[in-house]
């Protein structure tokens, strides 16, 4: 069996895409309309993606603050003076709790956690 997608509802396709693009990196996939107020996107460029399904209608996104998202990083400090380049927060971090990996965590525009990670 293999882990296909994580799908995450957005208030805010647009805002999302600009995250999951800008500071993620992930490239867009495929992106269509489902049906009348329904839109989706699939981004990543391996056999796992993430589905962002914005719904015209439905904008009570409910985030678990226990549930993140992770992605590998070259380096975590220039992530972070990337991410501050950027104009934005990050959440927490760095952390390193042991000498093989340091990762940290920002928000995305809906409040889910995501983490980058390096290994080092």
């Amino acid at each position: 069996m293999k882990f296909r997608s994580a799908t995450l509802k957005v208030k805010n396709l647009e805002d999302s895409l600009r995250f999951y693009q800008g500071i993620v990196g992930l490239a867009v996939d495929r992106r269509y309309m489902d049906r009348p107020g329904v839109e989706i996107a699939f981004l990543g460029d391996g056999e796992t993606k993430i589905e962002l399904i914005c719904m015209e209608d439905y904008k009570d996104i409910q985030i678990g603050k226990d549930i993140s998202l992770g992605f590998e990083v070259a380096s975590v400090d220039e992530k972070i003076q990337f991410i501050k380049d950027q104009g934005l927060s990050i959440h927490s971090g760095p952390f390193q709790v042991n000498p093989e990996l340091k990762y940290f965590y920002m928000l995305d525009p809906d409040g889910l956690k995501i983490m980058f990670v390096e290994t080092m």
